[in-house]
């Protein structure tokens, strides 16, 4: 009876808001870790980025002597710009692909029923997570625009359309507009399982008042 009433809790819609908010959360990681790996846009199958085929030379065919010399040292002063940024969203991803995990293990130890007030509590997390995505979205978006205004970005962008690149725009690229947009439909699931949890923690009282009356 106890197993069943534990697996009773993975159908509930806050238990449904969890798993979304696991989803979204690792949505979020893979496009945050696509935005530190990525060069901007270029996608030809010979130039992928790929270890191998930079270790040996090839994402620079393009260019000789001290044009690819230039073109490499671009690259790394413009990855090493943008990864505080990606590991900052991996962060943050990260927390937020934890945090709905503990609370579905929470609800399946029955936790709420033997402690209604931690709903309360849940709610007030689940809002205060919900206001603080909204900054931490403007934060990642406006660092990565600041990189790409950057003159590394600029001269980068110039050096491979001069070459006949293309790809290399400095501007957003689709990994970190879906990490964006991510982000708010967390933000809104997060603000909906806070609802849910107000509504679940009534339910509760009700149920414990018609027990004691009993």
């Amino acid at each position: 009876s106890l197993e069943r009433r534990r697996c009773l809790y993975l159908r509930t819609g806050r238990a449904c808001c969890q798993v979304v908010e696991v989803l979204l959360a690792v949505l979020i990681l893979v496009c945050s870790s696509v935005s530190c790996g990525s060069t901007g846009g270029y996608t030809g199958l010979p130039a992928l980025g790929g270890i191998y085929y930079y270790q040996y030379g090839g994402a620079y065919s393009g260019f000789s002597g001290a044009d690819g010399e230039q073109a490499q040292h671009l690259d790394q002063r413009f990855y090493l710009l943008k990864l505080p940024i990606a590991r900052a969203a991996m962060a943050v991803a990260g927390f937020l692909l934890v945090f709905p995990c503990v609370l579905i293990l929470v609800g399946v130890l029955r936790v709420p029923w033997y402690f209604p007030a931690w709903l309360l509590i849940e709610c007030t997390l689940y809002i205060v997570i919900a206001v603080g995505v909204l900054p931490a979205l403007y934060y990642f978006l406006h660092s990565l625009l600041s990189v790409y205004n950057s003159s590394v970005c600029k001269e980068r962008e110039q050096l491979y359309q001069s070459k006949g690149y293309q790809g290399f725009w400095c501007s957003l690229h689709g990994a970190e507009i879906a990490a964006g947009l991510l982000g708010c439909l967390a933000a809104m699931a997060y603000l909906l399982s806070a609802g849910l949890a107000v509504g679940d923690y009534r339910t509760v009282y009700e149920q414990k008042q018609k027990t004691l009356q009993l």
